[in-house]
């Protein structure tokens, strides 16, 4: 049995091989992947239809929404397109990621970044709106560790004590470095998959003073009156819609419209304090915010100059604006 349908196998591929050939060749074509990626005009997200707060219901005529950066994976056809198409950028992978950072280990860190991000924009908004909102503890992740560095921690330890002392924020951990001499130790106690463990560090000098060679971010729990939920998407990931997502937070928790009717598109990160920053692929957020008719948009100063070079090359009829803070934002839509 076991020689009759060898032999109509063999008789199959005998009689159909051109055709054979034709699909795996097809196939290599389309799914195959070469080392790069291409990055398009992507879109924009209505964060509004992101956010529900406790007690209301959002009726603005306009909308706040995040842009975002479209990337295709480097298949043949693909990168024929980008080579025809003038918006289409080919990058090679390694501009995206570091030797020794693999995809889904920098998946997990720019969720974080995410996870961040929401924490800033949401503290932010509420403060900045004058309504209630209790900071009941802060989660400090290792994010880097410098490769000069002699510790035994991993990235994505979350950090509870140096030298018996709880951590809050980064100027504490330099307090507590600057009182120690070169070559010292420093005891660290980590949270590492559900479990305390005791770690430790040596202090070295560099150009900019004593370090350990370690950078962590901040995420905090807390509460808000009003209740406020958030929504994402598990393919979500990065800090860059900062900006937006502090405003729209601050629209929904206000009595103002900062919309005015207006489509009003952005990017750029924030912090706890208001600080936009730089980001990365401003000529896509913005094609993306144009392809949607935006009426303005927003972007962090380190951007604008590029913003405008493309706006010029491209002839885009939107208002762009450079904005260094939250309050600066908040002043050009009121």
């Amino acid at each position: 049995m076991f020689n009759k349908i060898y032999d109509k196998i063999k008789e199959f591929i005998i009689n159909n091989y051109k055709f054979l050939i034709v699909w795996l060749i097809l196939i290599f074509m389309f799914f195959y992947e070469l080392p790069y990626v291409i990055y398009t005009p992507g879109g924009i997200v209505n964060l509004e239809d992101r956010i529900k707060v406790a007690g209301t219901n959002l009726e603005d005529n306009g909308s706040l929404n995040m842009s975002y950066v479209s990337l295709v994976k480097g298949t043949i056809p693909m990168l024929l397109l980008a080579a025809i198409i003038p918006n289409w950028d080919i990058l090679d992978k390694d501009e995206i990621t570091m030797e020794d950072e693999s995809v889904n280990e920098l998946l997990e860190l720019e969720r974080l970044y995410m996870q961040s991000s929401i924490d800033n924009a949401t503290i932010l908004a509420f403060t900045k709106a004058d309504k209630e909102i209790n900071i009941t503890e802060n989660v400090n992740n290792i994010i880097f560790i410098a490769e000069e560095a002699k510790t035994d921690l991993q990235i994505y330890d979350e950090l509870l004590s140096v030298d018996g002392k709880k951590i809050n924020t980064i100027d504490e951990l330099k307090t507590i470095i600057n009182k120690k001499n070169n070559g010292d130790t420093v005891k660290i106690k980590v949270n590492r998959d559900g479990k305390e463990k005791e770690c430790s560090a040596k202090v070295y000098e560099s150009g900019d003073g004593l370090k350990i060679g370690v950078a962590f971010l901040t995420t905090y729990k807390y509460t808000t009156n009003p209740e406020v939920e958030i929504s994402t998407k598990s393919s979500e990931s990065g800090s860059s819609g900062g900006l937006m997502l502090s405003l729209a937070i601050y629209n929904a928790i206000s009595d103002y419209d900062i919309t005015k009717g207006r489509t009003i598109v952005g990017t750029g990160t924030i912090d706890i304090l208001g600080n936009v920053g730089e980001i990365d692929g401003i000529k896509y957020k913005l094609l993306g915010a144009v392809k949607n008719d935006a009426d303005i948009f927003l972007c962090p100063k380190e951007n604008y100059e590029e913003a405008i070079e493309v706006k010029n090359e491209f002839d885009l009829d939107i208002k762009i604006y450079s904005v260094a803070t939250f309050d600066e934002a908040l002043e050009i839509l009121k």
